[in-house]
C-alpha cells in the first residue's frame, strides 16, 4: 500500500522567522521522519514574486530558507525537498487548473479580499495595485499540491482556505475530465498555530513584528525585550491568555513548562523576569542549529546540490502526472 504523502512549503520573502519555524518548518520536519508517509516539502520561489520584485532578495531568502530547513534538522534522504521553479511541471498545471477553476472561487480568497478593502478604504479603485499573481495564486498553490498528490497538508489556521480552493478545483478537474487529481486534506494541529509578533499581532513580515530565527544572541535577546506588554506591575496578577511572550513561550515549551509559567503569571511575574526566561529558552533551543545556518550559508553550493537532487525525484512524480493531466484534456501526441 502507498504511504500517505505530506507536502508543504515556504514562500522565499526575507529572513525566516520564529512564525515560520513554529508554523510550518517544525511540524513539516516532524513529520518527514514519520517513516509511515513521504513527505514533499518545498521553496516557493514563483509565490516570492507576487510580493518581491527584488531578484536579490528572492536569491538571499531561497538560500536562507533552505539553510534553516537544513540545519533544523531536515533529512533529504528521508523527505523530497526541492524548489519550486525547479519542477516546470507545477506552472504547466497552473495554467490548466487556471482554465477551469471559477473567477468567483479566486474572488473569495482572503489575500484579495484583504487588497480590495485596503483600496476601498483608500478610496481607489477596488483593483488598484493587484496583480493577476496575487488574484490567482491559489490556483499556483493548488498545483503545488496537486501534481505531487498531497494528502495531508500541514498549514497554520490561516491557511486553511488554500487547502479548501485546492480541494474545490481538484474536484471540479476530476468532475469535467477524468478522476486524476488526488484531493488534500488541510492537517491543523496545535504547533501550526499562529504565532504573535512583537506587538501582539500574527507575526509576519507584513507587519514589521518579527523575530528573525537566525539572529544573534545578542539581536534575539533585544527583539524579545521588544514584545507589547502592558503597564502590570512586579507582583500584580498577569492574564496569560492575552500575553505575547507567554504565546511565545508555549510554543517552545512542554505541558509543564507551560503550566508553571502560567502560574508565575497569576502570582504576577514581572516582564522584564518573563521575558528574559524566554530568551533562556528560546535561545538554548537555537544554539546549535544556528552555527549549522551559518555554516550552510557560508557554503551554498552544498545547498544548491541538495535541491538538485530533490528536483531530480520530484520531477519523477510530475512528469508522470502532467502526462496523465495531458492526455486527460486533450492534449496528446496525434495518432
Amino acid at each position: 500500500m502507498n504511504k500517505p504523502r505530506v507536502l508543504t512549503g515556504i514562500t522565499t520573502t526575507g529572513t525566516p522567522h520564529l512564525g515560520n519555524f513554529v508554523g510550518a518548518i517544525r511540524p513539516a520536519i516532524e513529520a518527514s521522519k514519520d517513516s509511515g508517509v513521504e513527505s514533499f516539502l518545498f521553496l516557493a520561489d514563483y509565490h516570492s514574486l507576487i510580493k518581491c520584485q527584488k531578484p536579490d532578495l528572492v536569491m538571499q531568502s531561497s538560500k536562507e530558507v533552505a539553510a534553516a530547513w537544513l540545519s533544523l534538522g531536515l533529512d533529504p534522504s528521508r523527505t523530497i525537498f526541492y524548489r519550486q521553479s525547479d519542477i516546470p511541471e507545477i506552472t504547466e498545471l497552473t495554467w490548466i487548473l487556471t482554465c477551469c477553476s471559477a473567477k468567483g472561487l479566486m474572488n473569495r480568497a482572503h489575500a484579495y479580499k484583504a487588497a480590495v478593502n485596503v483600496n476601498e478604504e483608500a478610496g481607489e479603485d477596488v483593483d488598484f495595485g493587484i496583480t493577476m499573481g496575487l488574484f490567482s495564486y491559489p490556483i499556483l498553490m493548488a498545483a503545488d499540491i496537486l501534481l505531487f498528490s498531497g494528502e495531508r497538508i500541514p498549514v497554520g489556521k490561516d491557511q486553511i482556505q488554500h487547502v479548501e480552493m485546492a480541494r474545490d478545483i481538484a474536484q471540479r478537474f476530476n468532475h469535467n475530465f477524468s478522476e486524476i487529481l488526488t484531493i488534500p486534506e488541510a492537517v491543523v494541529g496545535e504547533e501550526a498555530s499562529v504565532l504573535l509578533g512583537l506587538d501582539g499581532r500574527k507575526m509576519s513580515k507584513s507587519y514589521n513584528n518579527i523575530i528573525p530565527l537566525f539572529c544573534s544572541e545578542k539581536q534575539l535577546k533585544k527583539s524579545i525585550n521588544r514584545i507589547k506588554t502592558n503597564l502590570l506591575e512586579p507582583g500584580e496578577p498577569k492574564n496569560a491568555d492575552d500575553s505575547a511572550v507567554f504565546h511565545l513561550w508555549c510554543a517552545f515549551s512542554d505541558e509543564s513548562e507551560i503550566s508553571n509559567m502560567r502560574l508565575r503569571f497569576e502570582e504576577g511575574i514581572g516582564w522584564g523576569d518573563a521575558k528574559k526566561m524566554l530568551f533562556e529558552k528560546v535561545n538554548d533551543q537555537l544554539i546549535e542549529p544556528r552555527d549549522k545556518f551559518q555554516r550552510l550559508m557560508d557554503d551554498g553550493s552544498y545547498i544548491e546540490t541538495i535541491l538538485k537532487e530533490g528536483a531530480v525525484k520530484a520531477r519523477e512524480e510530475s512528469i508522470e502526472l502532467i502526462g496523465k493531466v495531458r492526455k486527460a484534456v486533450g492534449i496528446a501526441a496525434l495518432d
